[in-house]
């Protein structure tokens, strides 16, 4: 994006973050009651989603660090127009590097200080060039290493600077999950397809995240699939060509086609358990959770890639002082082992693999990480085996995944009147 995009969001903010805000108020509740801890250690306020503000980490954080640690997750709109509006409010912001753009142009984060992450020089080459392989597929949109260093001139760009706009942690691949009971087994990367969201045949069993910056990639995609709209650049599309695709959009979500958005990996679960949907938008740990409950869920390896996320920690811009410093200690955690193999059994990655590969036993690092048979059952960050013997992860290897990247979450030169056409959408 770079300092071209400065102006567009600069120009009309308010009205930005206010669609923003109708467009996440579904998940604007507050999860869970406040916690009151001693006033004698340090707290440090984490706002973010339900995909890594999970209690578990919060628990083990608390218990390694000595510091108190306050979890905030909220849907992905909701945590964006919040953190936007009120850096105040919190000191660590936990989302996706969709959102960097936004944040830093409305002055809610500052700059994190790589000479203070302990680990920075074992974090790989997906997150500081875009690639894990220079044969990798680099994908459109923001690759993490565009929008990773901070400039002399406040701007981002993929030259290496002492100082970056997040740090790189956790992500990973999406696409859609289907119940196998109803749509029958694809072939990754040569049957699964994006376009499955838009058949007929699931009208009215379809479910799209609730994220302008996400589900508008997932249904592009699904479109160009079906041969419905051709992009010129998937990560850059233009106002004309956003035009044509949410005018089919809209028709299709009028005639019944999709049966809800969903804001929260929880509620996404809750749809297909219910079998209100049999495909939707889906986030790794739901798939888990899902299989962790019996609900046999597919997770897809579209044959026009995938949609790829990178996990971006930011230190809001009022954090100083003892906070700021607990708010470091906090991100050099993330990197110490522990954590990445906490979310390796969810699915996700982590940006310095090899420090949580002896905190995983070596049946989940062939089946999590090496794309191979798992050995034996395993089990998922809720105790449920969500893993059966025998069971390749599809997609295969980290490798593998991230060499098929179409397009990266990314907050498009048009994102201000994608915001409108998709509250128009979701309204229709």
């Amino acid at each position: 994006m770079g300092p071209a995009m400065a102006s567009s969001f600069d120009l009309d903010k308010r009205h930005t973050l206010s669609t923003l805000a109708k467009v996440g108020a579904a998940g604007c509740a507050i999860t869970g009651a406040p916690y009151v801890f001693a006033k004698q250690k340090t707290t440090i306020r984490v706002l973010g989603t339900h995909v890594t503000l999970q209690e578990e980490l919060r628990q083990r954080a608390m218990q390694d660090l000595g510091i108190e640690v306050i979890f905030e997750p909220r849907g992905s709109a909701a945590v964006l127009q919040k953190a936007s509006l009120y850096p105040d409010t919190f000191d660590l912001y936990e989302q996706w590097s969709n959102s960097i753009n936004v944040l830093w142009h409305s002055g809610s984060i500052q700059s994190i200080d790589t000479r203070r992450i302990t680990h920075w020089d074992e974090i790989n080459n997906l997150s500081k060039t875009g690639r894990l392989s220079n044969d990798a597929r680099m994908g459109a949109g923001d690759a993490p290493h565009k929008i990773l260093y901070v400039q002399d001139d406040d701007e981002f760009s993929a030259t290496p600077t002492q100082n970056v706009s997040f740090l790189p942690y956790v992500h990973n691949v999406d696409s859609f999950g289907y119940n196998t009971n109803v749509i029958k087994p694809g072939i990754a990367y040569e049957t699964e397809s994006w376009g499955w969201l838009l058949d007929k045949e699931h009208a009215g069993k379809v479910a799209i995240v609730n994220a302008p910056t996400i589900g508008i990639f997932d249904l592009a995609l699904a479109a160009q699939a079906k041969g419905f709209v051709s992009f010129k650049d998937i990560g850059a599309i233009t106002q004309s060509e956003m035009n044509q695709l949410f005018n089919i959009l809209i028709e299709m979500k009028k005639s019944g086609h999709f049966s809800g958005f969903w804001t929260s990996v929880p509620e996404s679960v809750n749809f297909m358990a219910s079998e209100r949907v049999v495909i939707e938008s889906m986030f790794s740990p739901a798939v888990s959770a899902l299989n962790g409950q019996g609900v046999p869920v597919r997770y897809a390896a579209p044959k026009e890639g995938y949609r790829g996320w990178h996990g971006v920690m930011c230190l809001s811009s009022s954090t100083q002082g003892r906070q700021k410093d607990a708010a470091y200690e906090y991100m050099n955690w993330w990197l110490s082992g522990w954590p990445g193999a906490f979310i390796a059994r969810q699915g996700y990655y982590i940006s310095n693999p090899q420090r949580s590969k002896s905190y995983l036993s070596q049946a989940e690092w062939d089946y999590w990480y090496a794309g191979k048979p798992a050995a034996n059952e395993l089990k998922g960050t809720d105790g449920r085996v969500s893993v059966k013997t025998g069971d390749v992860r599809n997609g295969g290897s980290y490798e593998q995944r991230f060499s098929n990247v179409a397009v990266w979450n990314t907050v498009m030169p048009t994102y201000d009147y994608s915001l409108q056409k998709w509250y128009e959408f979701v309204s229709a």
